[in-house]
Protein backbone atom coordinates (compact mmCIF):
# COMPACT_ATOMS: atom_id res chain seq x y z
CA UNK A 1 0.00 0.00 0.00
CA UNK A 2 1.21 3.50 -0.76
CA UNK A 3 0.98 6.30 1.81
CA UNK A 4 -2.28 7.67 0.41
CA UNK A 5 -3.96 4.27 0.56
CA UNK A 6 -2.65 3.68 4.08
CA UNK A 7 -4.20 6.91 5.29
CA UNK A 8 -7.52 6.30 3.57
CA UNK A 9 -7.71 2.72 4.85
CA UNK A 10 -6.94 3.91 8.37
CA UNK A 11 -9.97 6.18 8.16
CA UNK A 12 -12.07 3.33 6.77
CA UNK A 13 -11.05 1.00 9.61
CA UNK A 14 -11.88 3.65 12.21
CA UNK A 15 -15.39 3.84 10.75
CA UNK A 16 -15.94 0.07 10.67
CA UNK A 17 -18.24 -0.04 13.76
CA UNK A 18 -20.32 2.80 12.27
CA UNK A 19 -20.75 0.96 8.97
CA UNK A 20 -21.58 -2.33 10.73
CA UNK A 21 -24.31 -0.67 12.78
CA UNK A 22 -25.73 0.98 9.65
CA UNK A 23 -25.81 -2.36 7.86
CA UNK A 24 -27.60 -3.93 10.82
CA UNK A 25 -30.15 -1.11 10.87
CA UNK A 26 -30.96 -1.64 7.20
CA UNK A 27 -31.10 -5.40 7.75
CA UNK A 28 -33.67 -4.95 10.54
CA UNK A 29 -35.79 -2.65 8.38
CA UNK A 30 -35.89 -4.10 4.84
CA UNK A 31 -38.17 -2.69 2.16
CA UNK A 32 -39.32 -4.19 -1.12
CA UNK A 33 -38.54 -2.67 -4.54
CA UNK A 34 -40.18 0.72 -5.12
CA UNK A 35 -41.08 0.87 -1.41
CA UNK A 36 -37.69 1.97 -0.01
CA UNK A 37 -39.04 5.18 1.56
CA UNK A 38 -37.69 4.65 5.07
CA UNK A 39 -34.38 3.39 3.67
CA UNK A 40 -34.04 6.56 1.60
CA UNK A 41 -34.94 8.70 4.62
CA UNK A 42 -32.23 7.05 6.72
CA UNK A 43 -29.66 7.53 3.95
CA UNK A 44 -30.62 11.20 3.80
CA UNK A 45 -30.33 11.48 7.57
CA UNK A 46 -26.78 10.10 7.44
CA UNK A 47 -25.86 12.45 4.58
CA UNK A 48 -27.20 15.38 6.59
CA UNK A 49 -24.96 14.36 9.47
CA UNK A 50 -21.99 14.16 7.10
CA UNK A 51 -22.91 17.56 5.68
CA UNK A 52 -23.70 16.50 2.13
CA UNK A 53 -26.49 17.94 0.03
CA UNK A 54 -28.68 15.31 -1.56
CA UNK A 55 -31.69 14.86 -3.80
CA UNK A 56 -34.21 12.14 -4.56
CA UNK A 57 -34.04 10.14 -7.77
CA UNK A 58 -36.38 7.46 -9.13
CA UNK A 59 -38.73 8.32 -6.21
CA UNK A 60 -37.00 6.22 -3.54
CA UNK A 61 -33.40 6.64 -4.67
CA UNK A 62 -30.91 9.16 -3.30
CA UNK A 63 -28.13 11.06 -5.08
CA UNK A 64 -25.34 13.10 -3.48
CA UNK A 65 -22.06 14.66 -4.65
CA UNK A 66 -18.66 15.59 -3.27
CA UNK A 67 -16.13 17.82 -5.03
CA UNK A 68 -12.49 17.47 -4.03
CA UNK A 69 -10.39 20.53 -3.21
CA UNK A 70 -7.05 19.26 -4.48
CA UNK A 71 -6.00 21.08 -7.70
CA UNK A 72 -6.54 18.86 -10.73
CA UNK A 73 -3.60 17.80 -12.85
CA UNK A 74 -5.30 18.55 -16.16
CA UNK A 75 -9.05 18.25 -16.73
CA UNK A 76 -11.00 17.36 -13.58
CA UNK A 77 -12.48 13.86 -13.57
CA UNK A 78 -15.82 12.56 -12.29
CA UNK A 79 -16.85 9.09 -11.09
CA UNK A 80 -20.27 7.71 -10.13
CA UNK A 81 -20.63 5.12 -7.37
CA UNK A 82 -23.73 2.99 -6.93
CA UNK A 83 -25.36 0.90 -4.20
CA UNK A 84 -28.71 -0.89 -4.45
CA UNK A 85 -31.15 -0.58 -1.55
CA UNK A 86 -34.08 -2.97 -1.99
CA UNK A 87 -34.83 -6.24 -0.18
CA UNK A 88 -36.63 -9.45 -1.12
CA UNK A 89 -40.00 -11.08 -0.28
CA UNK A 90 -38.29 -13.73 1.88
CA UNK A 91 -39.00 -14.70 5.50
CA UNK A 92 -35.76 -14.69 7.48
CA UNK A 93 -35.09 -18.00 9.25
CA UNK A 94 -31.72 -17.48 10.93
CA UNK A 95 -31.86 -15.98 14.39
CA UNK A 96 -29.41 -13.06 14.62
CA UNK A 97 -29.49 -9.89 16.76
CA UNK A 98 -30.25 -7.84 13.66
CA UNK A 99 -32.98 -10.14 12.31
CA UNK A 100 -35.56 -8.54 10.01
CA UNK A 101 -38.44 -6.89 11.86
CA UNK A 102 -40.64 -6.93 8.75
CA UNK A 103 -42.63 -10.17 8.29
CA UNK A 104 -41.96 -11.81 4.95
CA UNK A 105 -39.24 -9.36 3.89
CA UNK A 106 -35.47 -9.58 4.36
CA UNK A 107 -32.16 -8.48 2.90
CA UNK A 108 -31.26 -11.87 1.48
CA UNK A 109 -28.84 -10.58 -1.16
CA UNK A 110 -26.56 -8.10 0.60
CA UNK A 111 -28.08 -4.80 -0.45
CA UNK A 112 -28.07 -3.68 3.18
CA UNK A 113 -24.28 -4.08 3.12
CA UNK A 114 -23.97 -2.24 -0.20
CA UNK A 115 -26.01 0.68 1.13
CA UNK A 116 -24.02 0.92 4.36
CA UNK A 117 -20.63 0.60 2.64
CA UNK A 118 -21.43 3.45 0.26
CA UNK A 119 -22.54 5.68 3.15
CA UNK A 120 -19.27 4.79 4.85
CA UNK A 121 -17.37 5.71 1.70
CA UNK A 122 -19.21 9.03 1.50
CA UNK A 123 -18.27 9.77 5.09
CA UNK A 124 -14.57 9.05 4.52
CA UNK A 125 -14.45 10.93 1.22
CA UNK A 126 -16.26 13.93 2.72
CA UNK A 127 -13.50 14.14 5.30
CA UNK A 128 -10.76 13.68 2.71
CA UNK A 129 -11.65 16.35 0.12
CA UNK A 130 -8.12 17.73 0.26
CA UNK A 131 -6.75 14.40 -0.96
CA UNK A 132 -8.48 14.35 -4.34
CA UNK A 133 -9.63 16.54 -7.19
CA UNK A 134 -12.74 16.22 -9.34
CA UNK A 135 -16.21 15.02 -8.35
CA UNK A 136 -17.79 11.91 -6.85
CA UNK A 137 -21.47 11.19 -7.52
CA UNK A 138 -23.12 8.78 -5.08
CA UNK A 139 -26.28 6.95 -6.13
CA UNK A 140 -28.37 4.77 -3.82
CA UNK A 141 -30.56 2.97 -6.33
CA UNK A 142 -33.95 1.38 -5.64
CA UNK A 143 -35.53 -1.60 -7.34
CA UNK A 144 -32.53 -3.63 -8.49
CA UNK A 145 -34.29 -6.92 -7.78
CA UNK A 146 -36.97 -6.13 -10.36
CA UNK A 147 -34.68 -4.45 -12.90
CA UNK A 148 -36.21 -1.06 -12.24
CA UNK A 149 -33.98 1.52 -10.59
CA UNK A 150 -30.94 2.01 -12.81
CA UNK A 151 -32.77 3.24 -15.90
CA UNK A 152 -34.77 6.05 -14.28
CA UNK A 153 -31.73 7.27 -12.35
CA UNK A 154 -29.81 7.41 -15.62
CA UNK A 155 -32.73 8.93 -17.57
CA UNK A 156 -32.95 11.77 -15.04
CA UNK A 157 -29.39 12.76 -15.97
CA UNK A 158 -27.85 11.96 -12.62
CA UNK A 159 -24.70 10.31 -13.99
CA UNK A 160 -24.11 12.27 -17.20
CA UNK A 161 -21.01 14.05 -15.88
CA UNK A 162 -19.17 10.86 -14.96
CA UNK A 163 -16.25 9.38 -16.86
CA UNK A 164 -16.28 6.18 -14.80
CA UNK A 165 -18.90 4.11 -13.00
CA UNK A 166 -18.20 1.75 -10.12
CA UNK A 167 -20.32 -0.60 -8.06
CA UNK A 168 -19.92 -3.72 -5.98
CA UNK A 169 -21.83 -6.72 -4.66
CA UNK A 170 -21.38 -9.15 -1.79
CA UNK A 171 -20.47 -12.70 -2.88
CA UNK A 172 -21.17 -15.54 -0.45
CA UNK A 173 -19.27 -18.05 -2.59
CA UNK A 174 -16.07 -15.97 -2.36
CA UNK A 175 -14.04 -16.03 0.89
CA UNK A 176 -14.08 -12.83 2.92
CA UNK A 177 -10.97 -10.78 2.23
CA UNK A 178 -10.97 -11.59 -1.48
CA UNK A 179 -12.29 -9.46 -4.34
CA UNK A 180 -13.40 -10.42 -7.86
CA UNK A 181 -12.55 -7.91 -10.60
CA UNK A 182 -13.00 -9.52 -14.00
CA UNK A 183 -13.12 -7.75 -17.37
CA UNK A 184 -15.83 -8.65 -19.87
CA UNK A 185 -19.15 -10.42 -19.20
CA UNK A 186 -19.89 -10.91 -15.50
CA UNK A 187 -23.68 -11.20 -15.43
CA UNK A 188 -26.34 -12.18 -17.92
CA UNK A 189 -29.04 -10.08 -19.48
CA UNK A 190 -32.48 -10.85 -18.04
CA UNK A 191 -35.62 -11.02 -20.17
CA UNK A 192 -38.98 -12.07 -18.75
CA UNK A 193 -41.55 -13.50 -21.14
CA UNK A 194 -45.14 -14.67 -21.07
CA UNK A 195 -46.48 -16.92 -23.84
CA UNK A 196 -50.25 -16.90 -24.20
CA UNK A 197 -51.50 -19.95 -26.10
CA UNK A 198 -54.97 -19.87 -27.64
CA UNK A 199 -56.86 -23.06 -28.49
CA UNK A 200 -60.50 -24.08 -28.76
CA UNK A 201 -62.60 -25.53 -25.97
CA UNK A 202 -64.47 -28.83 -26.28
CA UNK A 203 -65.48 -31.82 -24.19
CA UNK A 204 -62.52 -34.10 -23.48
CA UNK A 205 -64.45 -36.99 -25.03
CA UNK A 206 -64.39 -35.18 -28.40
CA UNK A 207 -60.88 -33.69 -28.59
CA UNK A 208 -61.10 -33.51 -32.38
CA UNK A 209 -63.66 -30.73 -32.00
CA UNK A 210 -61.28 -28.55 -30.03
CA UNK A 211 -57.68 -27.36 -29.98
CA UNK A 212 -55.97 -28.32 -26.73
CA UNK A 213 -54.03 -25.28 -25.45
CA UNK A 214 -52.53 -27.38 -22.64
CA UNK A 215 -51.08 -29.78 -25.18
CA UNK A 216 -49.73 -26.90 -27.26
CA UNK A 217 -48.11 -25.40 -24.17
CA UNK A 218 -46.51 -28.74 -23.32
CA UNK A 219 -45.09 -29.03 -26.83
CA UNK A 220 -43.62 -25.53 -26.55
CA UNK A 221 -41.98 -26.36 -23.21
CA UNK A 222 -40.33 -29.45 -24.68
CA UNK A 223 -39.35 -27.77 -27.94
CA UNK A 224 -37.75 -24.82 -26.14
CA UNK A 225 -35.01 -27.12 -24.89
CA UNK A 226 -33.86 -27.62 -28.48
CA UNK A 227 -33.16 -23.90 -28.78
CA UNK A 228 -30.39 -24.43 -26.23
CA UNK A 229 -29.22 -27.97 -27.02
CA UNK A 230 -29.54 -28.03 -30.81
CA UNK A 231 -29.79 -24.48 -32.16
CA UNK A 232 -27.16 -22.82 -29.97
CA UNK A 233 -23.44 -23.52 -29.88
CA UNK A 234 -22.36 -25.51 -26.79
CA UNK A 235 -19.70 -22.80 -26.34
CA UNK A 236 -22.34 -20.13 -25.76
CA UNK A 237 -24.08 -19.52 -22.44
CA UNK A 238 -27.84 -19.59 -22.98
CA UNK A 239 -30.49 -20.34 -20.38
CA UNK A 240 -34.20 -20.49 -21.13
CA UNK A 241 -36.22 -21.29 -18.05
CA UNK A 242 -39.99 -21.71 -17.85
CA UNK A 243 -41.08 -21.47 -14.24
CA UNK A 244 -44.84 -21.12 -14.46
CA UNK A 245 -47.50 -22.97 -16.48
CA UNK A 246 -51.26 -22.63 -16.24
CA UNK A 247 -53.99 -24.03 -18.47
CA UNK A 248 -57.64 -24.99 -18.59
CA UNK A 249 -60.65 -24.57 -16.32
CA UNK A 250 -61.84 -28.13 -15.55
CA UNK A 251 -60.65 -31.73 -15.78
CA UNK A 252 -63.15 -32.67 -18.48
CA UNK A 253 -62.77 -29.67 -20.79
CA UNK A 254 -60.19 -29.33 -23.56
CA UNK A 255 -58.19 -26.30 -22.43
CA UNK A 256 -58.97 -23.22 -24.47
CA UNK A 257 -56.17 -21.07 -23.03
CA UNK A 258 -52.72 -21.63 -21.53
CA UNK A 259 -49.97 -19.37 -20.24
CA UNK A 260 -46.27 -19.91 -19.78
CA UNK A 261 -43.91 -17.56 -17.93
CA UNK A 262 -40.15 -17.75 -18.04
CA UNK A 263 -36.84 -16.03 -18.55
CA UNK A 264 -33.93 -15.88 -20.99
CA UNK A 265 -30.40 -15.33 -19.68
CA UNK A 266 -27.44 -14.76 -22.02
CA UNK A 267 -24.11 -12.92 -21.86
CA UNK A 268 -23.94 -10.95 -25.11
CA UNK A 269 -26.36 -8.55 -26.84
CA UNK A 270 -26.21 -10.40 -30.18
CA UNK A 271 -27.02 -13.77 -28.62
CA UNK A 272 -29.82 -12.13 -26.65
CA UNK A 273 -31.44 -10.78 -29.81
CA UNK A 274 -31.15 -14.10 -31.67
CA UNK A 275 -32.48 -16.20 -28.78
CA UNK A 276 -35.53 -13.99 -28.29
CA UNK A 277 -36.32 -14.15 -32.00
CA UNK A 278 -35.98 -17.96 -32.05
CA UNK A 279 -38.27 -18.37 -29.02
CA UNK A 280 -40.92 -16.15 -30.54
CA UNK A 281 -40.86 -18.07 -33.83
CA UNK A 282 -40.89 -21.45 -32.08
CA UNK A 283 -43.88 -20.64 -29.87
CA UNK A 284 -45.98 -19.23 -32.68
CA UNK A 285 -45.13 -21.97 -35.20
CA UNK A 286 -45.68 -24.80 -32.71
CA UNK A 287 -49.11 -23.46 -31.76
CA UNK A 288 -50.09 -22.97 -35.41
CA UNK A 289 -48.95 -26.50 -36.31
CA UNK A 290 -51.65 -27.95 -34.06
CA UNK A 291 -54.38 -25.48 -34.98
CA UNK A 292 -53.89 -22.83 -32.30
CA UNK A 293 -52.04 -19.56 -31.96
CA UNK A 294 -49.60 -17.95 -29.57
CA UNK A 295 -48.52 -14.45 -28.66
CA UNK A 296 -45.57 -13.30 -26.58
CA UNK A 297 -45.17 -10.50 -24.05
CA UNK A 298 -41.66 -9.36 -23.08
CA UNK A 299 -40.05 -7.38 -20.27
CA UNK A 300 -36.44 -6.24 -20.65
CA UNK A 301 -35.30 -6.36 -17.03
CA UNK A 302 -31.61 -5.65 -17.58
CA UNK A 303 -28.82 -5.79 -20.12
CA UNK A 304 -25.81 -8.07 -19.74
CA UNK A 305 -23.26 -6.69 -17.30
CA UNK A 306 -20.01 -6.40 -19.22
CA UNK A 307 -17.14 -4.80 -17.31
CA UNK A 308 -15.18 -2.24 -19.31
CA UNK A 309 -11.62 -3.53 -19.73
CA UNK A 310 -9.82 -0.23 -19.03
CA UNK A 311 -11.91 0.46 -15.92
CA UNK A 312 -11.38 -3.08 -14.67
CA UNK A 313 -7.61 -2.82 -15.04
CA UNK A 314 -7.70 0.44 -13.07
CA UNK A 315 -9.70 -1.09 -10.24
CA UNK A 316 -7.47 -4.18 -10.26
CA UNK A 317 -4.42 -1.97 -9.79
CA UNK A 318 -6.00 -0.42 -6.70
CA UNK A 319 -7.15 -3.79 -5.36
CA UNK A 320 -3.73 -5.41 -5.88
CA UNK A 321 -2.18 -2.68 -3.78
CA UNK A 322 -4.85 -2.79 -1.05
CA UNK A 323 -5.37 -6.52 -0.65
CA UNK A 324 -2.45 -8.26 -2.40
CA UNK A 325 -2.52 -9.97 -5.79
CA UNK A 326 -3.32 -13.31 -4.14
CA UNK A 327 -6.63 -11.89 -2.91
CA UNK A 328 -7.82 -10.44 -6.22
CA UNK A 329 -9.61 -12.89 -8.52
CA UNK A 330 -9.37 -11.75 -12.13
CA UNK A 331 -10.91 -14.78 -13.86
CA UNK A 332 -13.95 -16.87 -12.97
CA UNK A 333 -17.10 -18.12 -14.65
CA UNK A 334 -19.68 -15.39 -15.26
CA UNK A 335 -23.08 -15.72 -13.57
CA UNK A 336 -26.44 -16.06 -15.27
CA UNK A 337 -28.04 -13.90 -12.60
CA UNK A 338 -28.59 -10.31 -13.70
CA UNK A 339 -27.79 -6.92 -12.18
CA UNK A 340 -28.97 -3.62 -13.60
CA UNK A 341 -25.68 -1.90 -12.82
CA UNK A 342 -25.21 -3.08 -16.40
CA UNK A 343 -27.16 0.01 -17.46
CA UNK A 344 -24.67 2.29 -15.69
CA UNK A 345 -21.79 0.67 -17.57
CA UNK A 346 -23.63 1.06 -20.88
CA UNK A 347 -23.91 4.80 -20.22
CA UNK A 348 -20.55 5.35 -18.45
CA UNK A 349 -17.60 2.94 -18.85
CA UNK A 350 -17.22 1.15 -15.56
CA UNK A 351 -16.56 -1.93 -13.48
CA UNK A 352 -18.55 -4.04 -11.05
CA UNK A 353 -16.63 -5.79 -8.26
CA UNK A 354 -17.65 -8.80 -6.19
CA UNK A 355 -16.65 -8.66 -2.54
CA UNK A 356 -16.06 -11.96 -0.74
CA UNK A 357 -18.46 -12.26 2.20
CA UNK A 358 -18.33 -15.98 3.00
CA UNK A 359 -16.63 -17.47 6.05
CA UNK A 360 -16.67 -21.24 6.76
CA UNK A 361 -16.68 -20.49 10.50
CA UNK A 362 -20.00 -18.67 9.99
CA UNK A 363 -22.06 -21.12 7.90
CA UNK A 364 -24.91 -18.73 7.08
CA UNK A 365 -22.44 -16.47 5.30
CA UNK A 366 -21.86 -19.18 2.69
CA UNK A 367 -25.45 -19.95 1.76
CA UNK A 368 -26.73 -18.89 -1.63
CA UNK A 369 -27.99 -15.37 -2.22
CA UNK A 370 -31.78 -15.13 -1.83
CA UNK A 371 -31.68 -17.94 0.76
CA UNK A 372 -33.76 -17.33 3.91
CA UNK A 373 -30.64 -17.73 6.09
CA UNK A 374 -28.42 -15.39 4.06
CA UNK A 375 -25.87 -13.38 6.03
CA UNK A 376 -22.43 -11.85 5.49
CA UNK A 377 -19.16 -11.78 7.36
CA UNK A 378 -19.17 -8.11 8.31
CA UNK A 379 -15.41 -7.84 7.73
CA UNK A 380 -16.48 -7.61 4.08
CA UNK A 381 -17.80 -4.14 4.83
CA UNK A 382 -14.29 -2.80 5.40
CA UNK A 383 -13.11 -4.35 2.13
CA UNK A 384 -16.06 -2.84 0.24
CA UNK A 385 -15.72 0.61 1.78
CA UNK A 386 -11.95 0.70 1.25
CA UNK A 387 -12.29 -0.28 -2.41
CA UNK A 388 -14.96 2.39 -2.99
CA UNK A 389 -12.77 5.05 -1.37
CA UNK A 390 -9.36 4.16 -2.74
CA UNK A 391 -10.41 3.45 -6.33
CA UNK A 392 -12.38 6.69 -6.38
CA UNK A 393 -9.46 8.80 -5.10
CA UNK A 394 -6.93 7.12 -7.37
CA UNK A 395 -9.13 7.43 -10.44
CA UNK A 396 -9.90 11.09 -9.75
CA UNK A 397 -6.20 11.86 -9.17
CA UNK A 398 -5.19 10.05 -12.37
CA UNK A 399 -3.17 7.45 -10.47
CA UNK A 400 -4.77 4.42 -12.14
Amino acid sequence: MNELEQELCRRVREDHPYVVELRRHFHRHPELPKEEFETAARIEQELDTIGLKHRRAAVTGVVAEITGTKPANGEARCIVLRADTDALPVTQENDVPYKSLVPGVMHACGHDAHTAALIGAARVLAGSRDLFSGKVIFTWQPGEEIGYGARPIIAEGNIDEAGRSFGLHMASEVPVGKVVLMPGPNNASVDWFRIRVHGLGAHVSTPQKGVDAAYLAAQIVVAVQALVTRLTSPMDNVLIGIGKISAGTAYNIVAQEAELEGTIRVLTPDLRRKTKAKLEALAKQTAELFGGSAELEWSDNTSALINDEAATLEAQKTAFSLFGTENVITRRLPALGGDDFAEYILRVPGVYAYIGSGNPKKPDTQVAHHNSRFDIDEDALTVATALHVCYTVEYLNGLV
